[in-house]
């Protein structure tokens, strides 16, 4: 049987080490089906639902190092479902290929049935995204794709209509082999000076790690010891430089700890070490900031700099720690930890309230998880309230993996991201901390991780609303409206599904349902029912948002709504020392 087309995309995608296609198949996709099929050295994962598909792949991405996973979608709606979890990765630097199946070459341009244009579609959440409309084309544009997708760590769409991927292939004169180079990228010697000196005559420095410097912990902890320095870090670092680190003072931002938000403001010196932090309104503007990074046009796209340069953070630490000198006053240092203390303090007085029936709180969940969870186990948690009770719960053991839509914010990715972790990493514990609403999105898909008997433990944090959205308008003043949800029975959709479900109403058997979910080989979903009235504050509140929220409450007593009122409050009293 003479080559095809799909059989050279297989082979070209198997020497680059991917092990699956997150798909759904049909129409455009069977060849490549088919060949995948008969290579029996990768395998197709049908997934309900291509959205699904890529969030999986781009977990899998992500938990490799240096890895490249590959999702695929056919013509016209399929691919088009990609879009979102494309996005995603691409946001967040994630060497992900997506091939994106299209019309026969002959309909093109003529608004045939399932016509898109694959290259407008993805243009905004790509580095690389071509058409390969004749054989010749393909291994090119696919060995073009894999080189980007990986130097360039984000999203590369294939685009491949479905009659080529039948045609006999042709063999490339070019190189078909990637070359995977990991040069040491730090500062000139001269601009090293100059971060020195810098830190140097800083008398209170503070140090803000994103994720990348994941790679670079014991150097951070070096760093900090030498400075006297505080170490805030955004959520994407929490696992790479909580551990082992005897200088944190937690994560700043919405969803943050106040700690961190002082330390970075009592400074007189913020260093920014690989990190994009988005929120500008959650960094000083009266400091002497500097900034460091891979990608040099991040540089001060968040704040004003002193100083902004390019390097990677571990060889670029490494170079600068023998130009410091080491700081005596630890008086600033201590500070910042003292108040640690105390909101570690304030955060536990939430875990040991469990709260009441079908009222538990979401905080003491969090907190079993986390102590009952494996050493090494990988959590995805959805945007929502879960990152809030992700953030502030889960602490890194230097081996544990937290995933997320940090950048791109998208509810619903926590389950697809673990059909990804457990495919890829089959010997880990995979927990998702699902919202009730990011769940109910994507539901289908639990029949796929029924299908590969996929050993993810959900767990619902079931509200009964859309609890971040909910907030957001009562801090702005509005009651909110039309954010309560009607569920159905998660755990009866989970045995319907084939696998064990579990509802835990009661805040005493938390910690049994837990143990006894974690205990089995297979998947489980755990539904608790949290309370609604739960909120989270962000780390500094300002008066306009106080405001706002009392606003909400006066709007919800005029309009008869005491009771939510009077809910809102005993679950919330706790929060009154951040307020006041």
């Amino acid at each position: 049987m003479a080559k095809k087309v799909a059989d050279q995309i297989v082979e070209m995608l198997i020497e680059n080490n991917v092990k699956r296609i997150y798909a759904v198949t049909g129409d455009s996709l069977n060849e490549l089906n088919d060949a995948v099929h008969r290579s029996g050295k990768i395998k197709w994962i049908h997934v309900r639902h291509e959205e699904v598909g890529a969030y999986a792949a781009a977990a899998e991405a992500e938990l490799n190092d240096d890895g490249l996973a590959c999702c695929a979608g056919s013509c016209g709606p399929g691919h088009v479902h990609l879009i979102n979890g494309l996005y995603d990765a691409h946001r967040s630097g994630v060497p992900l290929l997506a091939i994106a199946s299209t019309i026969n070459t002959p309909e093109f341009g003529v608004d045939y049935f399932q016509g898109t244009n694959t290259i407008k579609l993805f243009d905004d959440c790509s580095c690389y995204n071509e058409v390969a409309s004749t054989p010749a084309q393909a291994p090119r544009m696919l060995q073009a794709a894999i080189q980007h997708a990986i130097h360039l760590k984000g999203v590369a769409v294939f685009g491949m209509p479905g009659d080529v991927s039948g045609m006999p292939a042709v063999e490339s004169a070019t190189a078909m082999h990637n070359y995977r180079n990991k040069p040491v990228i730090r500062p000139a010697d001269d601009e090293l000076q100059q971060l020195a000196d810098i830190l140097n005559k800083g008398k209170k420095v503070t140090i803000f790690c994103g994720t990348g410097a994941d790679k670079a912990h014991d150097e951070v902890v070096a760093l900090a010891g030498k400075l006297k320095s505080p170490v805030g870090y955004s959520f994407r670092a929490k696992m790479g430089i909580q551990y082992d680190n005897p200088y944190e003072v937690g994560m700043t931002g919405l969803l943050g700890l106040p700690s961190a938000f002082h330390a970075m403001h009592e400074a007189d010196t913020l260093l920014l070490l690989g990190t994009d932090f988005p929120y500008a309104n959650f960094i000083p503007t009266d400091k002497k900031i500097i900034q460091i990074d891979t990608r040099p046009e991040k540089l001060g796209r968040r704040a004003k700099l002193a100083l902004g340069l390019c390097g990677d953070i571990k060889p670029t630490i490494e170079a600068l720690l023998p130009l410091l000198e080491e700081k005596t006053d630890d008086t600033f240092l201590f500070a910042q930890l003292g108040l640690y203390e105390q909101v570690k303090k304030h955060l536990n007085v939430f875990v040991e309230d469990r709260g009441t029936d079908h009222k538990i709180s979401p905080e003491y969940v969090a907190a079993t998880i986390n102590r009952i969870a494996a050493n090494d186990a990988i959590f995805t948690v959805d945007t929502g309230m879960c990152c809030v009770w992700g953030a502030r719960y889960l602490k890194g053991t230097g081996e544990r993996k937290l995933l997320g839509s940090f950048n791109h914010g998208s509810m619903a990715n926590a389950m697809p991201m673990a059909i990804g972790a457990a495919l890829s990493h089959p010997d880990k514990q995979v927990v998702a901390f699902c919202g009730d609403g990011g769940l109910s999105m994507l539901l289908g898909d639990l029949a796929t991780i029924h299908q590969y008997k996929l050993p993810i433990k959900i767990v619902v944090f079931n509200n009964r609303s859309l609890g971040m959205v909910k907030l957001e308008m009562e801090v702005a003043g509005l009651p909110d409206n039309e954010t309560d949800m009607v569920n159905p029975d998660f755990a009866l959709v989970a045995t319907a599904m084939g696998f064990r479900g579990i509802n835990v109403t009661d805040p005493d058997k938390v910690e049994e349902a837990l143990r006894d979910a974690f205990a089995i080989n297979g998947p489980v979903l755990v539904n608790v029912f949290t309370n609604p009235a739960s909120l989270a504050m962000p780390p500094e509140i300002e008066w306009k948002q106080v405001k706002g929220y009392a606003l909400s409450m006066t709007k919800l007593v005029l309009g008869g709504r005491m009771d939510e009122v009077i809910e809102t409050v005993k679950a919330n009293y706790k929060h009154l020392p951040e307020v006041l």
